[in-house]
């Protein structure tokens, strides 16, 4: 067993359910990451399969929102995971290391803000919606920003 999967099999024993998506989140930062060393170096099953897992993960994070009852944090971070999984989709095809490392800074911002809330103990819908109204704010306007401008685009040709 390796030393990662050790520390992640760690973190998820016991962990609080923000502790289990901060878990999650890590595991996010770290395909990503791989995905750039292996972009680097134009290993393309290594960054396909990294990429994969990422989309798993993802997939995971956001089947824990609850859009229904979650009011404005749920929607903050269903934008957030959206955002994420474009720009993943946009790196894939334009195999762009600099559009993982930017979308891994992003996590960890968000990341701080669970590892927050999970450490104060604090209510999180109130606290979260206030933590990421900055990251995920900018992430959902640039996407449709970018949405935008396809239409416009689409519509002119």
């Amino acid at each position: 067993m390796t030393t990662e999967m050790t520390y992640r099999r760690m973190s998820v024993a016991g962990a609080s359910p923000i502790g289990l998506m901060i878990v999650l989140l890590d595991t996010l930062v770290g395909d990503f990451r791989r995905a750039v060393a292996a972009l680097d170096v134009n290993d393309i099953e290594t960054r396909c399969r990294e990429l994969n897992h990422a989309i798993l993960v993802l997939g995971q994070l956001d089947s824990w929102v609850d859009i229904k009852n979650g009011g404005e944090s749920a929607q903050a971070l269903a934008r957030f995971y959206a955002y994420l999984r474009a720009k993943m989709m946009e790196a894939m095809g334009t195999k762009s290391a600099r559009l993982l490392e930017a979308q891994i800074a992003m996590i960890l911002h968000v990341r701080s803000a669970w590892h927050n809330l999970d450490t104060q103990q604090l209510p999180v819908p109130e606290k979260l919606t206030e933590a990421l109204s900055g990251v995920a704010g900018s992430a959902y306007q640039s996407m449709q920003d970018g949405i935008a401008e396809r239409v416009r685009f689409s519509q002119t040709a």
